[in-house]
């Protein structure tokens, strides 16, 4: 039996596998990295609130800046490196909304718009390269204080460390991503779908949760499973990963085998959840009853996994017409 190739899985899911050189060594070069912050063949990510600078105009495309262009915001904010693809080198910069000056730049070349909602016009390396921007542009504003002693603290090493300023601490933090679980849950011919209530009607998914501390991803997959959908889980079975820039999240994707298939709503964090056969999920999905989530997220590649695998056809099939 061939070995799983799960790098070929993630690699279906929007966000990863970007082919970006993440420059280790060259983020303690301060002067490397000033002189690619004069170089015209650098690009500069802006991000503000979340979200990312799309140009004006059509088709909807990144506005990626030259370093003249940004000249204004680099001016206001610090730069963090996030890597180089061929000759290009790419800074993240987080956009102080309390500098008009700097808004006005920006104005010229763009507005700021959720990632989410232009992701499906991006090229997948553009998508994977404002998600990282957005990721660690989270990250540094969270941290502007040593967690250790509250003091300020100071990017260093291209805005991959931030030191405490105080001598006394001197304390180093790195930048965290929060790993989580998402499971398909099945049993039989069926796969366990729940919804929030704050998202649209007829919008349904997957279980997921954060990793506790002291629990494995498994673990977390078999707790979650209990807690949100009172349901327990025999096999477990690793499928593939996805970065979250949601803000600030590393999805861990499951398949696993129901024990049990009675529903319970324990933590009341569900509003609902169904078993689903496939020619249920077939027939409700062209009716448009239910909505599955979008192909930007690894919900929607395991579903479509599970789907797949039965006699109903493509799920991708199904999610191109005006119900979807």
């Amino acid at each position: 039996m061939s070995a799983i190739n799960h790098f070929e899985r993630s690699a279906l899911n929007y966000f990863a596998a970007s082919p970006l050189d993440r420059l280790t060594v060259k983020r303690r070069d301060d002067g490397w990295l000033s002189a690619q912050l004069l170089s015209p063949s650098t690009r500069i990510v802006p991000v503000q609130n979340g979200q990312n600078l799309i140009a004006h105009g059509e088709p909807t495309r990144a506005a990626l800046l030259t370093p003249d262009e940004a000249a204004t915001l680099l001016n206001a904010a610090t730069p963090i490196l996030l890597g180089a693809l061929a000759d290009v080198v790419y800074f993240a910069v987080d956009v102080p909304e309390e500098d008009a000056q700097v808004q006005a730049a920006l104005a010229e070349y763009g507005s700021f718009r959720e990632l989410r909602a232009v992701y499906a016009d991006l090229d997948r390396f553009t998508g994977a390269l404002m998600a990282y921007a957005k990721g660690m542009v989270y990250w540094h504003q969270r941290h502007k204080y040593c967690g250790d002693c509250g003091s300020r603290s100071l990017s260093a090493e291209g805005g991959f460390m931030r030191v405490c300023t105080n001598e006394a601490c001197g304390a180093k933090h790195f930048p965290r991503t929060d790993p989580a679980i998402i499971v398909l849950i099945y049993a039989g011919d069926k796969c366990l779908l729940g919804r929030q209530p704050t998202w649209p009607p007829g919008r349904y998914s997957i279980i997921a949760g954060f990793v506790e501390p002291g629990e494995s991803a498994e673990d977390a997959v078999k707790r979650e499973a209990m807690e949100e959908a009172g349901v327990h889980v025999g096999r477990i079975e690793y499928q593939a990963s996805q970065p979250w820039p949601f803000p600030s999240s590393l999805m861990l994707g499951y398949m696993a085998e129901a024990a049990s298939t009675e529903v319970d709503l324990v933590d009341d964090e569900l509003e609902a959840a169904y078993w689903f056969t496939r020619a249920q999920v077939a027939d409700m999905v062209r009716k448009g009853d239910l909505k599955l989530p979008p192909d930007i997220s690894i919900s929607h590649r395991l579903i479509e996994r599970w789907f797949d695998a039965g006699d109903e056809g493509k799920l991708a099939d199904l999610v191109k017409g005006p119900a979807w």
